[in-house]
């Protein structure tokens, strides 16, 4: 059997042995068959090499997965005290890997592993499954995730959540890696920790080897040159040629909406529109520059499936941590930085003053309250943040934060479907207003108004809302953007609003895309949807 695992030995250079692991009292089949059962667990050891020094995690990246088929990198990009610290990287790649693939409308998840498969279930139902029968032996260490599946949830899965849907997404509403061997970097305390699965002798000689090459390819890489800068000033490319709905369509739809919300069916709307705009540039390259250009605290990038995701999302949808507090922080209300320290200031107070912004912000709190409701003990969901300013590069934003404690019986599956979509993506209600939404955009918002990020098996899970994001698939870049529309929205300006949303992330693209060239609108919106 591999030698005992704990406690991990002091931190190492960058060659450094990795500390050894343990499997369970009885090793279990390095890939057992899915769907046979709770009881039937996987017990898992957890390699671990801690290295003294904060690796460069887009070199790191680009030297050990970029050339995976399926990849991913958890990026905090903009470290924020309190919200985002770690950046976690790997691929499916490791002999215990699985990557899950589902579609609403075939209601069947496919499974490429060891032992492939396919499920006809919800991938709800699969990933609770599963995280539940996998049990993974892990040290004490300073972050959640220490093993589980990293990927995305995309908004047509509210199919599976009590809303039907009218438009079949162009991409897999749900592409999740069960990750074995990934990196965790410490931003904060300068660190960088790698980990590896095994489930017996064979696999942990295997997870000790990974541990000391990876190391030792560590030590000797070297930054790649950095792409070519997103211009910074000047007139910018506009997506406006490339959007499914133009100026007139989208005005129309934002006049329906305010009739939906006279009647009293809703009483905010999230609209939302898209751009399709042919790649030149691979996704990898494109969310090198993005992240440059707009560094975010839940940022990404994923290649799964066929499929390139660059996200430079600043706003959490849930997270939930080890003694199973339930996490929420809507963000409603953006307003731009000033040019000067008073200006600045000024349009802070502004924002935090202004009553058609907090209205809005109120409206998703009360939402969210509901759905975390849903699954967590009564009287524990509050909301010890209600409409705070924080501030970032360009923007002033407005967030609140909901906590709740989850009911016994109740899991991080549970709470994510009795949340999904994110309440600052669809309105309030949210049932009504999904189906207003449907029937107004004409189209899937496929990942986008999703959910990127991680479910670790250990009841953990952090995931972001996906905005600021650009997809690519079948050669184009798909860039969603919108906002809320209440009685009080001018139809015009909000137009404007979701055009230099959708601006903002393509200007990541190079060379300049086609069409026409003018000024970036001057921005009037209330959110950043």
């Amino acid at each position: 059997a591999p030698p005992p695992p704990h406690p991990r030995p002091p931190p190492k250079k960058a060659a450094a042995a990795p500390a050894a692991a343990r499997t369970g009292d009885t090793p279990a089949p390095v890939r057992p068959a899915a769907g046979t059962g709770t009881g039937d667990r996987t017990h898992y050891a957890l390699h671990v090499a801690e290295l003294d020094t904060a690796v460069d995690t887009e070199t790191a990246f680009a030297s050990l997965f970029a050339g995976s088929p399926h990849a991913f990198w958890l990026d905090s990009a903009r470290v924020e005290p309190g919200l985002s610290r770690f950046s976690f990287l790997g691929d499916a790649r490791g002999p215990l890997a699985e990557t899950v693939r589902y579609r609403v409308e075939d209601g069947v998840v496919e499974v490429a592993s060891a032992t492939p498969g396919s499920h006809r279930e919800s991938v709800f139902d699969y990933l609770q499954r599963e995280l539940a029968r996998r049990v993974i032996d892990a040290p004490p260490l300073p972050f959640d995730f220490t093993g589980g599946y990293v990927g995305y949830f995309g908004y047509e899965l509210k199919g599976d959540c009590g809303s039907p849907n009218r438009h079949p997404s162009p991409t897999p509403d749900a592409v999740w890696i069960f990750a074995d061997r990934f990196l965790a970097v410490d931003h904060q305390e300068g660190r960088t920790y790698l980990l590896a699965l095994s489930t017996d002798p064979a696999t942990a000689d295997g997870a000790t080897r990974w541990l000391a090459d990876t190391a030792g390819a560590l030590a000797r890489q070297e930054p790649a040159p950095a792409p070519a800068p997103a211009p910074a000033d000047g007139p910018a490319t506009t997506v406006e040629p490339r959007l499914a709905r133009d100026r007139d369509a989208y005005v129309q739809d934002v006049l329906r909406s305010q009739e939906y919300l006279t009647a009293g069916e809703s009483y905010e709307i999230c609209l939302t529109n898209v751009a399709e705009i042919p790649a030149t540039d691979d996704g990898f390259t494109t969310y090198r520059r993005l992240r440059r250009a707009n560094p975010a605290p839940y940022a990404a990038y994923l290649r799964l499936d066929g499929t390139e995701v660059a996200c430079s999302s600043p706003e959490r949808f849930l997270k939930i941590t080890a003694d199973r507090v339930a996490e929420a922080k809507p963000i409603k209300g953006t307003a731009p930085r000033g040019a000067t320290p008073a200006a600045d200031e000024r349009a802070r107070r502004e924002l935090v003053a202004s009553a058609k912004t907090r209205a809005e912000n109120l409206m998703i709190v009360d939402l969210m309250r509901n759905d975390l409701g849903r699954v967590c003990e009564v009287g524990s969901v509050h909301v010890p943040v209600l409409m705070a300013a924080e501030s970032y590069a360009t923007v002033h934003q407005l967030v609140s934060t909901i906590r709740g404690t989850l009911k016994d019986g109740n899991d991080a599956i549970d709470c994510v479907r009795a949340c999904f979509p994110g309440g600052s993506m669809t309105g309030a209600p949210k049932q009504r207003t999904l189906e207003i939404i449907e029937s107004l955009e004409g189209r899937a918002r496929g990942i986008y108004s999703g959910a990127i990020g991680y479910l670790s098996c250990n009841g953990t899970i952090d995931l972001n809302i996906v905005i600021r994001t650009m997809v690519l698939a079948d050669g184009h870049w798909r860039i969603g953007a919108g906002g809320a529309v209440v009685l009080g929205s001018d139809p015009h300006d909000e137009y404007d609003e979701m055009l230099l949303k959708a601006d903002a992330p393509a200007r990541a693209l190079l060379p300049a895309r086609p069409a026409t060239t003018q000024p970036a609108p001057e921005r009037t919106g209330s959110d950043q949807r």
